[in-house]
């Protein structure tokens, strides 16, 4: 999986955590994920579907750990993978 497709299905569950209040294309555009529209059971439901599709714990009590933009997150789910592919549970990495 690419960055570019990492990032776009973070976006994906984002907007799915927040149930459709927050669009895929926004979030893309970038911008603080709290300005526009996650709050706080939309983060929760967020970091549960992060840690189940992609098998990594999201501590969101690490200090100078933010996770208030699209590539906060993504870049915390490279760095859980030490740099390497990050692909789901169960995925195949794309090549």
């Amino acid at each position: 999986m690419t960055v570019v497709e990492l990032r776009e299905r973070v976006a994906e569950l984002v907007s799915e955590a927040t149930g459709g209040d927050v669009a895929v294309a926004d979030l893309l555009a970038g911008g603080s994920l709290v300005a526009l529209g996650l709050d706080s059971l939309g983060l929760l439901r967020l970091v549960d579907a992060v840690e189940l599709e992609y098998g990594v714990e999201v501590d969101l009590q690490t200090p100078g750990r933010g996770l208030d933009t699209l590539d906060d997150l993504v870049a915390l789910l490279v760095a859980a993978r030490g740099g390497g592919p990050v692909v789901p549970v169960g995925g195949v990495p794309a090549g």
